[in-house]
């Protein structure tokens, strides 16, 4: 055989043998998932759980672990489960919404959320910017007192107006839910409509995200994983958070209930934005959402962590280009356009007894998988 078919017969052997033995690595990865997962529900960490992998295209890994019920009676769970995402409100609802009105031009990012809301630039607020809010360097404290929430949804709003600054705006970073909050409104005061109205207008209608809303019918509460005990029965369909349930359910920092598989949807159109094949997000937008920002502590994004004291639950083996969130239910989404991987990790860990944690197991399968991809 002459030399330069030598070559070509081995280079095509190379090419031949590489790829399977990627996808071979790829699921020996996903073999090891499961005995994580369900040692983790026998220690009582979580009743159970929705695991997915996706690519910019298509899933490649989901599977559902345990129960999505164990009181009063036990379910199991199903790969398309619904679950309250608690904090992942922040960047799926609240700041796309936010970033979607920036890109529409009806609002500056840079320019102070007094000027759009007067009322609240009371009490040295005035400086505090929008990016602020998103960036969590706005200085306003973390959770103001539950009572505040007592009296509805209006009251609440005049009592986070009179709050002055925890810090200078700008000069530390500290995660804040009054910001989303804060937000939420902005939203609704641009947009004309509720946050849940033109979140479910602009972004889960025209993608086709049927199970993702706040304060989901009854239709869908079957399928919706329990969270803790209230009184005689079980939040299962109403948010667990208890700012958000006084806020009617609507907020800026927590409420919206999603699956995985809409999860994913959402992922993948944020990653097709960067080449301008969303139908929803430009290419704009999603470079302005997903830059990182040095804050004191680490780096953020527009309403996403990427390396910060809450990063615990991303792994090691993603990309710099990843960006994500977590949420107290046991929520975790982590996109990383430059492996073009989605990482979505589901659980209730908060059922039945108010215990469990995540987030180190979640980082585990995310390093596990993403080491491979």
């Amino acid at each position: 055989m002459k030399p330069i078919l030598i070559c070509l017969t081995l280079a095509l052997f190379h090419c031949a043998c590489s790829a399977p033995d990627s996808r071979a690595d790829e699921a020996e990865a996903f073999s090891k998932i499961q005995p994580l997962v369900e040692q983790a529900i026998e220690s009582g960490e979580l009743p159970g759980a929705v695991v997915c992998f996706a690519d910019a295209k298509k899933i490649r890994y989901l599977k559902a672990f345990g129960d999505r019920q164990v009181e009063p009676s036990r379910e199991p769970m199903t790969t398309d489960t619904v679950f309250d995402l608690a904090s992942i409100t922040k960047p799926v609802a609240t700041a796309t919404s936010v970033l979607l009105l920036s890109d529409q031009g009806k609002l500056d990012l840079q320019r102070p959320v007094a000027d759009y809301m007067p009322e609240f630039g009371a009490n040295e607020k005035q400086s505090i910017t929008i990016e602020q809010c998103l960036l969590h360097t706005s200085g306003l404290i973390p959770d103001n007192a539950l009572s505040d929430y007592d009296d509805g949804p209006e009251v609440a709003w005049q009592r986070i107006c009179q709050l002055k600054p925890r810090s200078t705006p700008g000069s530390k970073f500290s995660y804040s839910d009054v910001g989303f909050i804060v937000l939420g409104k902005l939203v609704a005061q641009v947009s004309g409509t509720t946050l849940d109205q033109y979140a479910s207008q602009n972004l889960y209608g025209p993608l086709n995200m049927q199970d993702t809303r706040f304060n989901p019918p009854s239709s869908l509460h079957q399928r919706i994983a329990a969270t803790e005990k209230q009184g005689d029965g079980w939040l299962r369909g109403q948010v667990h958070d208890p700012r958000a349930a006084r806020l009617d359910g609507v907020a800026g920092h927590a409420g919206l209930f999603s699956s995985a598989s809409d999860l994913v949807t959402f992922a993948q159109n944020l990653m097709a934005a960067a080449d301008d094949q969303s139908p929803v997000f430009s290419a704009a937008m999603f470079q302005q959402m997903t830059a990182p920002h040095t804050v004191p502590r680490g780096t953020r994004t527009l309403g996403w962590d990427h390396q910060s004291p809450y990063s615990s639950n991303r792994g090691e083996a993603l990309s710099g280009a990843a960006f994500g969130h977590g949420g107290f239910t046991g929520t975790v989404l982590w996109i990383d356009p430059e492996k073009q991987l989605i990482f979505v990790f589901l659980s209730s860990r908060l059922h039945p007894d108010g215990v469990g944690s995540v987030n180190g197991l979640a980082g585990q399968i995310a390093t596990l998988v993403g080491q491979q991809w």
